[in-house]
């Protein structure tokens, strides 16, 4: 390739700048300025003019990305002539790719798109890591998964059944350095103009990603907001697999990259429908089960293990020479690492750090230790002592830092969280760097966010003794507290003046802290299983059941609450553990599991009576009521919130009254009972401005306009719908907009004004979609196509219930009558 671009520029593809850029190459390779091509680049291949070949691609590279515009392509097509198929291997038309070139520093860019007007437009999604540096060998396997991607293969039959290809191999190996490898390659080839998403299923945790939480995570990458994804593992399989045949559509193929997976199961839910979309997996257990294009990976070869040190040696000094100096005992440094790329590149970073230091030393450093990594040894290699050596060189604070940060929950770690571990007001960013320059800490996705190579925190967490890492787990767990507690306060309701809420200015700081931290919380809470930390455990599961309730995280509160009621049970407080019974219930019903929901609630019932709760077991008793109310049996359900409402009243909470109300009301309309649903409804709404909460009073109204639509009063309900999209546009409630916007389209059509109704209709549907909730979406869809009225007391879908469980703090006295509080 590099002959053919030389003689490219040499014929003038590249104007008069290319001629003179052959000429300066000739002339920093120290040969003369008429010197033949040929020459020109045997003598740019030595080693020795590495720096010379380098400072003139940066130069080349900016002649051909400068105008006039289409230089590139000129030169591509000369190479073509010059020698048959080395263009198609350069350049695609559409970008510039660098594979083939030597990097001796760190590379940073952004893909631009350029479309055939010239104009140039951002990728759409840039998901995929960046390429891994110092890669090397792996050709044949790179071929392979080529081969699979590529989709031209798709003509045939055999290759059309392809959708996965799956890497395997012992962690370490290089699986994912791999598969970004022939991703960017693919990428950059135009395979799949749709993007790339990844995702770490991090399947060899402790705790992997299951399938309902990968979907939501590749659904935010494609735009669903976390509040809006759908609650049930089946929903949002539909969703994600209609929205990546909606974007093949629109843009093209997309390529799935899922890491670190351990078992089919985590992979399935993740295949797109659209056989137009490819899916490459990287796993320590070959995945045969998947149908997919296996390719195990095994060691590096010894040549190939030579050439990643040579290389990493030369990325951090391009004059290093200790590996070509002393070849033979490279390969024994090599083989020593097991020839494992994570390894090896640990190995050339102790170089690296000390650039005095004789490889030889390192090999006798590594064949005299013999702390490894047990459960990773295969007979033969290991990598323990790798990583040994590099924790030995550590200075004490440095060492320090890498066992606790094998401690912290969640796949990754705020600079916050990693503060509260060491115990400091600010994270120790000398430390962090030092470490993540060692390959031992690797930046997170975003700046503040740091991660640990699986195999790194299993060595750092085998470091820990039990003193340091029962301080480290309190700290975090209280830091975790404070700042929960105070987003908390920012979400509850509040009357009168705006309470102290500590760091957090306003309800959407608040929340962007809480989706943030959200897996490293839920991990926290499951340290209550240790009797030190249970207490505060089951206090931050508390602190963040109005979060979970918010963003509709179900699958999470379930864990969460579980944690929390077993801790709670350990240690005998029957209160805790009613509380803990009752959100579980809640979290249950929000899933649909109405069976469990309401065993959990019964559970909560009499335990509150057992300990005379009356106020919880009112929360315990109305929460029976709502899925009394679901499955029909309505006379049950209003004797419990009557009851529900005569505890809140005794015990003065007209916050939690309100929710009672609110639901019953719901059971009344449905009964045909719409003159006592109305009055139950003014009750809530007159109740919920009393306490201040104003995102469900946004939802009480939502159903004061549906029950009045149900009584033909339709002008109102108007009025009422407009009220609550009010509401829900200030808290952001987009699945309650959509909602509203469906009931408003329901009173448009009552009366008859069918224009306005199919308007609203269409609106609510595209709404649900945004929202994740396909079911609501379709049905929106239908009624949308109806140009007359449809009859009073039309099904609308369903309303999550005002939250009755622990949901505010008493209010001073109890309200009115209902129907003397209007709205």
């Amino acid at each position: 390739m590099e002959t053919a671009l030389l003689t490219a520029l040499a014929e003038g593809a590249g104007g008069d700048g290319g001629r003179r850029a052959v000429q300066e190459l000739a002339r920093a390779v120290g040969l003369d300025a008429g010197a033949s091509v040929h020459d020109i680049a045997k003598a740019a291949a030595e080693p020795a003019r590495r720096d010379a070949v380098r400072e003139w691609g940066e130069a080349v590279a900016e002649l051909l990305s400068a105008e006039p515009p289409g230089v590139a392509g000129a030169v591509a097509r000369a190479m073509e002539r010059s020698a048959p198929g080395s263009a198609r291997s350069w350049y695609g038309g559409d970008h510039t790719d660098f594979r083939g070139g030597l990097f001796l520093r760190e590379v940073i860019g952004v893909q631009v798109v350029v479309q055939q007007d010239g104009a140039a437009v951002p990728e759409v999604m840039a998901g995929l890591p960046p390429r891994p540096g110092g890669f090397t060998g792996r050709e044949r396997e790179t071929e392979d998964l080529l081969r699979a991607l590529d989709p031209d293969g798709a003509r045939s039959a055999v290759s059309a059944a392809t959708l996965v290809a799956a890497v395997s191999g012992l962690g370490g190996i290089g699986k994912t350095a791999l598969a970004v490898e022939a991703a960017h390659l693919a990428r950059d080839q135009g395979w799949f103009p749709g993007g790339v998403l990844f995702i770490d299923l991090h399947g060899y945790d402790r705790e992997p990603v299951t399938a309902d939480r990968s979907l939501r995570t590749l659904l935010h990458a494609l735009g669903t907001p976390p509040e809006h994804i759908p609650t049930t593992t089946d929903e949002r399989a539909a969703l994600y697999r209609s929205t990546l045949a909606a974007r093949a559509h629109e843009r093209g193929a997309v390529l799935v990259l899922a890491d670190n997976a351990s078992s089919p199961d985590q992979v399935r839910p993740l295949l797109p429908g659209d056989s137009r979309h490819r899916v490459l997996v990287t796993s320590r257990d070959r995945l045969p089960q998947l149908g997919a294009r296996l390719v195990p990976l095994d060691q590096l070869g010894a040549s190939e293990a030579y050439r990643l040190l040579d290389r990493a040696l030369g990325i951090a000094d391009p004059e290093d020479g200790r590996v070509a100096d002393d070849p033979g005992t490279a390969e024994r440094l090599a083989g020593l690492c097991g020839h494992l790329p994570l390894a090896l590149q640990i190995a050339a970073a102790l170089l690296a750090e000390d650039p005095g230091k004789p490889v030889a030393e390192l090999v006798a450093e590594l064949a005299e230790a013999s702390d490894r990594l047990d459960h990773l040894d295969d007979g033969e290699h290991s990598v323990r002592a790798a990583f040994g050596l590099s924790y030995r060189r550590l200075p004490p604070e440095q060492a320090r830092l890498l066992r606790l940060l094998a401690l912290a929950p969640g796949p990754e770690v705020s600079d916050g969280v990693v503060a509260a571990l060491v115990g400091h007001d600010r994270p120790p960013a000398r430390e962090l760097n030092a470490l993540a320059r060692a390959h031992l800490v690797e930046r997170g996705r975003t700046r503040g966010w740091w991660r640990l190579h699986d195999l790194v925190r299993v060595f750092g967490a085998g470091l820990v003794d039990r003193e340091e890492g029962d301080a480290a787990r309190s700290r975090v767990l209280r830091y975790y507290l404070e700042r929960a507690l105070a987003a908390d306060a920012r979400l509850k309701p509040r009357s009168g003046e705006s309470r102290e809420t500590g760091p957090f200015p306003g309800r959407r700081e608040a929340l962007a802290w809480l989706d943030a931290e959200r897996a490293g919380l839920v991990a926290a809470v499951r340290w209550a299983s240790d009797r030190q930390r249970a207490a505060d455990a089951v206090r931050l599961a508390g602190a963040l059941g109005e979060y979970l309730d918010w963003r509709r995280c179900f699958d999470d509160a379930v864990t969460v609450y579980g944690a929390a009621r077993a801790a709670a049970h350990q240690s005998g407080d029957e209160a805790a553990e009613a509380a803990a019974w009752n959100r579980t219930g809640t979290a249950l019903r929000g899933s649909r599991r109405l069976r469990e929901a309401y065993d959990a609630h019964r559970r909560a019932r009499d335990l509150y009576h057992a300990v005379g709760h009356d106020n919880g077991r009112a929360m315990a008793v109305s929460n029976l009521g709502a899925i009394l109310g679901d499955v029909g049996q309505i006379d049950e359900a209003v004797n419990a919130f009557r009851l529900a409402l005569d505890l809140f009243r005794r015990t003065g909470d007209p916050h939690s009254e309100a929710g009672v109300w609110n639901n019953l009301a719901l059971i009344l309309r449905k009964s045909g009972r719409v003159d006592e649903a109305l009055d139950a409804l003014r009750a809530a709404l007159g109740l919920y401005r009393e306490t201040g909460d104003r995102p469900r009073e946004g939802r009480a109204w939502h159903n004061y306009a549906v029950a009045l639509n149900a009584r033909g009063r339709t002008a109102e309900a108007v009025t009422a719908c407009l009220e609550s999209l009010d509401i829900c546009e200030e808290f952001e409630d987009w699945h309650g907009s959509a909602r509203t916007l469906y009931a408003l389209g329901l009173v448009h059509e009552t009366a008859g004004d069918a224009e306005r109704a199919r308007a609203r209709m269409t609106q609510a549907a595209d709404a649900y979609e945004r929202a994740g909730s396909s079911k609501e979406a379709e049905q929106a869809r239908r009624a949308a196509r109806l140009t007359g009225p449809v009859p009073t007391g039309t099904p609308t879908p369903a309303v999550p219930p005002g939250r009755t469980a622990g949901s505010g703090p008493p209010g001073p006295r109890r309200p009115g009558a209902p129907g003397n509080a209007g709205p």
